[in-house]
């Protein structure tokens, strides 16, 4: 179905995943079964036991009919009555244990595959994340393991006892009657041509039904997290026909995959029952000849019908699962195979931090022809405040985030402390540098814990004194459950001051020596504004602080004033020393009373 106008009509919301070959499917998902090969021996066993006492089933059917009837032995009518009861009972206790053994076994891969695409994908670079829809990779992580644990652990169990089903079966089907057993094999080269075709062609239909889900998905979750806009905007008609164009293509991918076997399964049905009427027919005849016993003839239709063309289905379904899990199995493998962030930094920042940080000729682009950051070269003194004023899209944000290397420089060189960023480990990289955003971002939990999420091993009394230099313990303290109070999903309960000084204390109490700051005071009232900047202020004592600037009057005390202007620094200096050489900083505090920058610089037409 076409894309309906409106966002993502022009863009993929996944990303696309290469096909694997089954075996390598086997044999990477194969790797979760090693520490619970017990669990998978013990389900396998079980469900053998339970197939062999199934095998009793049509043997003591022909003693009933064959010897008891026919002979008239009423003597071995009630040992024979209690053998078939209690190969019964003991075929569904041994089903009973299997299923238990195997749900848990499931739900130990599940979650062994699941956390490990989870850790993968916390540790994967930030422009991995800018690519993809988050709806998407939530389909992954939840709906597409659990398709490739069915392939695992179901694939394995019945794909075993199917095989050993056809194998117990047949050499029943030969001891009764050679030529039987020849003429219920008549069937198996079509379906074995019908199960190649299918498997051939499966993969494509299952990955489009696949990816249409992730589009699905992607949609909903955009809608749920803009919510709001959309009813401000009153488009929920517009969303209820974008939402309708997405469930549509999972609608036709999987009326496709259906329709494929809805001719498939059917076919192949009609091919055993083809086989089991010729085994009566053939059966039949023998019988009339006298050269057969009915209770024979009907034991041998049991095996046939229950432990070999059964199974022969039951391994046709058990294709289309596999098929299904192959493609689910390739959206996991994306993310499991994507490389991480650069795992070769072998040094430590060296303690105590300093904060003296250096930019080196840097340069940055996202790709060919977009260049973001050209040449640029600061150098900050340990405890100094820097700030960043320039138009949107001047480059200011790339600039701060090549600091924690969310982002690697395309050329030149950024130091703390004289060390090189490129050799210095991760995570004891961004252990020294706090973050506070503009829109401060409050995970679905308590106040507590969201202040505490900067240092998990501080005491409450550290948290609550983070909370009072951060102006925030006031408001904390009056709300229904104090510090116990949930914020709601993306700190939705709280005011933007609220949430803005929560994000501070969470800064103040992970205490790093490097901060960045895109200015919290843009969006509240004068009051809220000057609570959050004395709480800002005791948060950059002290600290080498990166302020990305709204306001003018926000930054006047700055140690250095950058003004970026199409990725380069054009001016820099304080704010006295800006205004008196007259150039384009002088030019924007003439024209900003109460707009901010960005507005203020496209009143200055810049080209």
């Amino acid at each position: 179905m076409s894309s309906h106008p409106g966002f993502g009509a022009h863009t993929d919301p996944t990303f696309k995943s290469r096909p694997r070959p089954t075996g390598e499917v086997v044999r990477r998902v194969g790797v979760y079964l090693k520490p619970y090969w017990v669990m998978a021996f013990g389900t396998v066993t079980c469900a053998i036991l339970s197939l062999g006492f199934g095998l009793l089933y049509p043997k003591l059917t022909r003693t009933i009919i064959d010897t008891v009837i026919n002979q008239s032995r009423e003597d071995l009518l009630l040992p024979a009555a209690w053998g078939l009861i209690g190969a019964f009972l003991f075929r569904e206790l041994f089903n009973s244990l299997r299923i238990l053994i195997n749900n848990h076994l499931e739900q130990n891969v599940i979650f062994d595959m699941r956390r490990d695409v989870f850790a993968r994908l916390q540790r994967l670079p930030v422009p991995w994340f800018d690519q993809r829809a988050s709806g998407d990779l939530m389909t992954r992580v939840i709906e597409d393991v659990n398709n490739v644990e069915r392939m695992l652990i179901d694939g394995v169990e019945q794909g075993t006892v199917a095989l050993l089903s056809i194998v117990g079966a047949l050499v029943f089907m030969v001891i009764y009657s050679p030529m039987l057993a020849a003429v219920s094999l008549i069937p198996i080269p079509f379906l074995i041509a019908g199960a190649l075709w299918y498997t051939l062609t499966a993969h494509r239909r299952y990955r489009k039904q696949r990816e249409a889900a992730s589009a699905m998905n992607a949609l909903l979750m955009d809608n749920l997290q803009g919510i709001r806009q959309i009813k401000a905007f009153g488009r929920q008609e517009h969303e209820d026909q974008r939402f309708a164009g997405r469930a549509d293509d999972l609608r036709q991918g999987t009326l496709i995959v259906m329709r494929a076997w809805a001719a498939y399964g059917p076919a192949m049905q009609f091919v055993g029952a083809l086989g089991i009427g010729l085994v009566l027919a053939v059966g039949g005849h023998e019988v009339l000849r006298g050269r057969m016993e009915v209770g024979q003839l009907v034991a041998f239709m049991l095996y046939a019908g229950m432990f070999f063309y059964e199974p022969i289905g039951r391994l046709h379904g058990l294709n289309q699962m596999v098929q299904a899990a192959r493609a689910a199995a390739a959206r996991v493998f994306d993310i499991l195979d994507a490389d991480e962030e650069r795992a070769d930094r072998t040094e430590l920042l060296k303690r105590p931090v300093r904060g003296a940080v250096d930019y080196q000729d840097v340069e940055f682009s996202y790709g060919e022809g977009q260049t973001v950051l050209n040449r640029i070269q600061l150098h900050a003194e340990p405890g100094q405040m820097i700030a960043l004023v320039g138009p949107t899209g001047a480059g200011k944000s790339t600039l701060v985030n090549l600091l924690p290397a969310f982002y690697e420089p395309t050329h030149g060189r950024i130091s703390i402390d004289g060390q090189d960023l490129r050799t210095i480990t991760l995570g004891s990289l961004r252990d020294q540098i706090s973050v506070v955003s503009q829109e401060a971002f409050l995970f679905n939990g308590s106040i507590r814990e969201n202040i505490g999420y900067g240092r998990l091993e501080a005491s409450e009394e550290e948290m609550m004194a983070a909370a009072r230099a951060a102006n925030c313990h006031d408001f904390i303290v009056k709300l229904p459950n104090g510090y116990d109070s949930h914020v709601g999903e993306r700190g939705i309960k709280l005011s933007v001051g609220e949430k803005q000084r929560v994000s501070i204390a969470r800064a103040l109490l992970k205490n790093a020596p490097i901060l960045i700051l895109d200015e919290a005071t843009a969006s509240v009232d004068t009051a809220t504004e000057r609570l959050i900047q004395e709480a800002l202020e005791r948060l950059m004592a002290g600290r080498t602080s990166f302020v990305i600037a709204h306001r003018l009057s926000t930054i006047v005390k700055a140690d250095q004033i950058l003004v970026l202007l199409h990725g380069e620094i054009v001016e820099r200096g304080t704010h006295e020393e800006l205004l008196a050489r007259d150039g384009l900083y002088a030019k924007l505090a003439r024209i900003q009373n109460t707009t901010f920058i960005e507005e203020s610089f496209e009143r200055l037409a810049l080209p």
